[in-house]
């Protein structure tokens, strides 16, 4: 073969590469037409039956730039389980940076209003005390993470056992977010029995599976959260859930969450 059919045969090859190079990268890049998020089910906020503030929001997100929102109603730790097999795009309702390994996007798109319940023969709890109580909350929360100086927990599979253990004395103080604490009192006899105590606000996020994809839905989560936001767009869905709007007291992203 002559040196100038050689050199033809080299380019031609490398063009090839290129090409190859830059159709994956295309690929790899491409936005999905649909994303997989993974949620335990909570009451008018994840519905099995996809009703649910938290549902409506995903869909405003991402439905309106052609990305179908799926859903999968798993216990907490198992949709952070499908998320890091690259079963699932996202789980709901994450804290930033829970779970090493995972994505976590500059935006929140709710706050998670923590509050102790116990009985109200008991001393109102605060965060510099907590550490002196027994505490209970579901399996996976982590808020050992996110609340000071905690000595005694216990992690429950379910909460229809969490009046029992408050009456009992097995617990003093069982910790949730303010709807499922509401929830929880209203299944009680006498629900006076019972008081609530705030403790601590969270952002929460979605957390993305660490993939091509997964980036790629991620820095369409971050940009459509800045358009809603500054428009305005969401506010009406938490009016209609009679949700407090979160982004009157965080206007902006939460790069970090407050830990202890």
């Amino acid at each position: 073969m002559s040196r100038c059919r050689l050199w033809v045969l080299l380019l031609c090859l490398l063009a090839v590469g290129v090409v190859g190079n830059v159709a994956q990268a295309r690929e790899e890049t491409a936005l999905p037409g649909q994303i997989h998020l993974a949620s335990e089910e909570w009451v008018d906020y994840t519905g099995a039956d996809g009703r649910g503030m938290a549902w409506e929001v995903m869909r405003e997100i991402f439905e309106p730039k052609g990305v179908k929102v799926l859903i999968s109603i798993e216990p907490y730790t198992r949709a952070i389980g499908l998320v890091q097999r690259g079963e699932a795009d996202a789980w709901v309702a994450a804290y930033r940076n829970e779970v090493a390994g995972a994505l976590f996007p500059r935006w929140h798109f709710d706050v998670d209003h923590l509050y102790a319940l116990g009985l109200a023969s008991n001393p109102q709890p605060s965060l510099e005390t907590l550490g002196l109580y027994r505490l209970a909350w579901m399996r996976g929360y982590k808020y050992q993470h996110y609340l000071p100086n905690i000595r005694h927990y216990n992690e429950i599979e379910r909460r229809d056992g969490i009046l029992s253990m408050l009456s009992q004395s097995h617990a003093d103080y069982y910790i949730d977010a303010l709807t499922e604490v509401n929830e929880v009192q209203r299944q009680a006899a006498h629900p006076e029995m019972y008081q609530r105590t705030h403790l601590v606000d969270l952002p929460l996020y979605l957390g993305f599976a660490n993939t091509a994809r997964g980036r790629a839905l991620m820095a369409l989560y971050d940009q459509r959260m800045d358009e809603l936001v500054k428009s305005g767009e969401l506010r009406a869905i938490f009016e209609h859930w009679k949700q407090p709007y979160p982004f009157d007291s965080l206007p902006v992203p939460v790069l970090t969450n407050q830990t202890y």
